[in-house]
């Protein structure tokens, strides 16, 4: 699958401290893809963190260009919030 990143992602990512072979691997097999506002895919995936507690490392995705267009990605502590259980 072909993404992009966009100028705001990469601000983004690098303002974060993210590592972008961690986006690159959530982005080729993630964890789950879920639907975000407008259209857009949140590519997601579990991980722990320095400290032990597990994390979100969440990456906003336009599906509708192609190449696929990354808009912004975060990590958060509130998995619960974001995680969608199998029903």
């Amino acid at each position: 699958m072909d993404f992009i990143l966009s100028k705001h992602a990469r601000i983004e990512i690098e303002r974060r401290g993210l590592s972008t072979s961690q986006i690159e691997a959530i982005l080729a097999a993630p964890e789950q893809v879920v639907a975000a506002k407008d259209g857009l895919a949140c590519y997601q995936s579990r991980f722990s963190n320095d400290r032990g507690e597990v994390t979100l490392l969440r990456i906003i995705v336009n599906p509708s260009k192609e190449p696929k267009v990354v808009v912004t990605a975060y990590q958060t502590s509130k998995v619960s919030k974001y995680w969608e259980e199998l029903k």
